[in-house]
């Protein structure tokens, strides 16, 4: 193995003519880089994309410390890793077999998603969805803008893949909005468990590093995955996070 890619050389007895027209056995001891298909196992039950079920498959599971995010971090959440990994082993041999991988993220973002929104995934995807794709819309500056979860064909061999290939602005840095802050409080809304009302005091959680956060607990993970150094959260849950501390 060498810096992720699982290296060999290729015994082939396949030939192809050159130009001048001969026969010849190109691959035959060629160098062969390919994923090692572990590895991608082990990021999905990590990250808790993934649960095994009793024939040993894999079933796209709802990440529950993201079901407190809005939508729109939720999809880029999912549509980061993804794109962190396709483009990483984009040079593999066996690139294409990273389409299962791409099938999980998707439906356990739908999953999370529908798990929000208190729904099924059915119903999610058809209210999402544009054309033959299904994308999360969300307010700019310029109006309307969608975000369209990732796919295996948006990986184009050779090329790296960014969201602005299929949106129709660039990466923003919507978390960083000046009055975020405030919009979240006045959503009456914990970022935590989800429980909503004008009758719940919510207070705010507040970190100095995101790089100190190990994301062992419910809460860290909730912080790393939004890039957030603050959590708007219901009293209950503020207790349970210094009780954690």
């Amino acid at each position: 193995m060498f810096l992720g890619y699982n290296v060999s050389v290729r015994r082939s007895s396949v030939t192809k003519p050159t130009k001048n027209g001969i026969k010849k056995r190109t691959l035959n001891y060629s160098a062969d880089i390919s994923i090692p298909l572990k590895r991608i196992e082990d990021f999905l039950f990590e990250h808790k994309v993934i649960k095994q079920d009793k024939n040993g498959g894999f079933i796209p599971w709802h990440r529950e410390y993201l079901t407190g995010s809005t939508d729109l971090e939720i999809i880029d959440t999912y549509n980061a890793q993804t794109r962190g990994i396709c483009n990483y082993y984009n040079l593999a041999s066996n690139f294409l077999k990273l389409g299962y991988f791409v099938y999980l993220m998707e439906y356990s973002c739908l999953k999370t998603l529908a798990k929000k929104h208190k729904t099924h995934i059915g119903a999610l995807s058809k209210k999402y969805k544009v054309g033959k794709r299904w994308s999360v819309p969300y307010e700019t500056k310029k109006g309307m803008q969608r975000r369209m979860i990732v796919r295996l064909p948006d990986f184009r061999r050779g090329n790296i893949f960014k969201n602005s290939d299929i949106d129709t602005i660039k990466d923003s840095q919507h978390y960083l909005d000046i009055n975020s802050l405030e919009k979240r409080l006045k959503a009456h809304k914990c970022e935590l468990c989800g429980i909503e009302g004008d009758d719940v005091s919510f207070e705010i959680h507040h970190v100095n590093k995101l790089k100190n956060l190990k994301g062992k607990t419910r809460w860290e993970k909730a912080m790393i995955a939004k890039k957030r150094k603050t959590l708007v959260v219901c009293h209950k849950c503020h207790m349970k996070i210094h009780h954690s501390s």
